[in-house]
């Protein structure tokens, strides 16, 4: 979460026997709570069309039929969805939403995705909450497709040994398969010095 005053705090948690789209609307619900008392506009990216299709256009619909789906079905994870509903509605004009596609490339998606999987697997990981000067990953809103142009190296960490690769091929080739694996695209040397303190090699 970029803030206005340069600073740079993330947040991150789980919870048992979830699924995936819950935890995006949790997500979503978690960073919406932290910024409530801020008048400043919001910008929410996510790489989850469930997320975002759900809150700009099926919602409405769902409330209208008394949270029933096109289907005549019950909506999945309502509760969430209510909440996150009234979140919204609070900021009104001042919150955008933005898809950001998933394994892009864009460093900041990815992090996020490197959290989420920490706390699906229960492994500590490092937040950072500091100087966005020293926050290894772009804090300038990304496209609509998340794409990013640049030098990468593919870091890749396996029974504790780790790795740099030049292409993706090569860091698939060594992690596929491999039980407790880890693997990372990062561009220049500060993403890579704050991956591997995130991975505790540092």
């Amino acid at each position: 979460m970029a803030l206005p005053e340069g600073r740079v705090r993330e947040l991150g948690g789980g919870e048992e026997r979830t699924t995936n789209n819950r935890m995006e609307l949790g997500a979503a619900i978690g960073a919406l709570e932290w910024v409530r008392s801020r008048p400043q506009p919001a910008l929410l990216c996510s790489d989850s069309t469930y997320l975002l299709s759900g809150i700009t256009r099926w919602v409405a619909g769902w409330k209208r039929r008394g949270w029933l789906s096109s289907a005549g079905e019950p909506v999945l994870n309502r509760d969430l969805w209510e909440r996150l509903d009234r979140l919204a509605l609070e900021r009104r004009d001042r919150l955008s939403w933005r898809h950001v596609r998933g394994h892009a490339g864009h460093r900041g998606n990815e992090r996020c995705d490197e959290i989420a999987v920490a706390f699906a697997r229960s492994k500590p990981v490092a937040l950072y909450d500091g100087p966005a000067s020293r926050y290894p990953s772009p804090l300038t809103p990304p496209s609509a497709s998340g794409e990013r142009r640049g030098p990468a190296v593919y870091l890749s960490l396996v029974a504790g040994r780790l790795e740099r690769h030049a292409t993706w091929n090569e860091c698939s080739a060594r992690v596929r398969g491999v039980k407790g694996a880890r693997f990372k695209k990062v561009c220049g040397a500060q993403e890579e010095e704050f991956t591997l303190k995130a991975w505790g090699l540092r």
